[in-house]
């Protein structure tokens, strides 16, 4: 009997997995970043509202193949943010509902790219840590997630929590800004998935 409840119990979190993945890409197929794919794009984009945060951000880097050594060019990377105070800022153009503080860039020759925003709050609500969002479309592939820029001096962010990454190898996405010319800059590159 308990083997019998316990097989049923790994069919359904393995079923809810699939159901979870499927989501996911379907949430993907539309997202903002298809809205990109035909624009000419440059390596580099600023964040709305940018001129108005008084931490400014700079975040640059290299996009990788999955070699993790040949840049990736004409890749679009595209993030979204929330605002300093951790608030999501939602708005609806043409029956389409996005994030405000969102830009999008394609990656040149050499796999570039730059980011200009600022340092997002820690999402209060649900005790969450100052996190970038970023999406990945290269050529003739659909859209993934990667996983968020976190950073380094967010109080939300706790050693245990670094240890972690650090153990998962991933110790990249954790900016640590330094301030060059009155503004912070970071740089994250960004390796491809196979």
């Amino acid at each position: 009997m308990m083997k019998r409840i316990s097989n049923l119990l790994c069919i359904f979190f393995c079923l809810s997995t699939i159901n979870s993945v499927y989501a996911q890409d379907s949430l993907l197929d539309n997202h903002p970043i298809y809205d990109y794919v035909n624009v000419q794009l440059k390596n580099s984009d600023t964040i709305p509202d940018y001129n108005t945060k008084k931490e400014k951000l700079k975040v640059t880097g290299t996009i990788y193949l999955s070699d993790g050594t040949t840049p990736a060019s004409d890749v679009i990377l595209f993030i979204e943010q929330a605002d300093e105070n951790g608030n999501f800022d939602l708005r609806e153009e043409n029956d389409k509902r996005y994030v405000h503080h969102s830009a999008q860039v394609k990656t040149d020759a050499d796999g570039k790219y730059t980011f200009y925003t600022f340092v997002p709050g820690n999402d209060r609500r649900y005790n969450q840590p100052q996190q970038i969002f970023p999406v990945i479309k290269e050529p003739s592939k659909k859209a993934y997630e990667i996983n968020t820029f976190l950073f380094d001096e967010d109080p939300l962010l706790s050693k245990r929590c670094k240890k972690k990454i650090k153990k998962q190898n991933n110790v990249a996405r954790i900016l640590q800004p330094k301030e060059v010319d009155g503004i912070l800059v970071a740089q994250r590159d960004i390796i491809l998935n196979p």
